[in-house]
């Protein structure tokens, strides 16, 4: 049975991902990117349905929120450049991040632990421990970084 709130994430995942390529590698003049539909998303991965609200939350709040969510990355892994972090794994903490303690819409661990899930399906071992290094640090740490 599918998890309709993980296939949003998977969902969310794959339009930041392909939102932030665009973004760091074609002409900023360029305003005429289209993404890749949702509905040929969900075609291609199969998925039969998926917690929209969730989704609509992680994409309209990563664009409002990123920059202080990179600042957070950039204090929790200062020896990672925002820059140097695979396209990937830096959305995967983006949504972790956002989800779990700037919204508040899911609880930390969970947050945390769906991180880790996307890594599994969508990243490698080194990228996982990566993830919940930074993510652990930040759950110890939150009075720190998260007001």
């Amino acid at each position: 049975m599918q998890d309709s709130r993980h296939n949003a994430r998977i969902l969310a995942l794959q339009q930041l991902f392909e939102l932030y390529f665009h973004k760091q590698n074609l002409d900023q003049n360029d305003k005429n990117t289209e993404l890749f539909p949702i509905n040929k998303i969900l075609e291609e991965d199969e998925i039969k349905d998926y917690d929209k609200a969730l989704f609509r939350e992680l994409i309209e709040g990563m664009p409002v929120n990123e920059i202080q969510i990179d600042e957070i990355i950039e204090v929790l892994a200062p020896e990672w450049p925002i820059d140097k972090i695979a396209t990937m794994d830096l959305q995967i903490l983006r949504i972790a991040i956002l989800e779990g303690f700037i919204l508040n819409i899911t609880p930390e661990k969970v947050a945390i632990d769906e991180a880790i899930e996307l890594t599994k399906e969508f990243s490698n071992d080194q990228s996982r421990k990566f993830i919940s290094g930074v993510l652990g640090n930040l759950i110890e740490n939150k009075s720190k970084y998260i007001k």
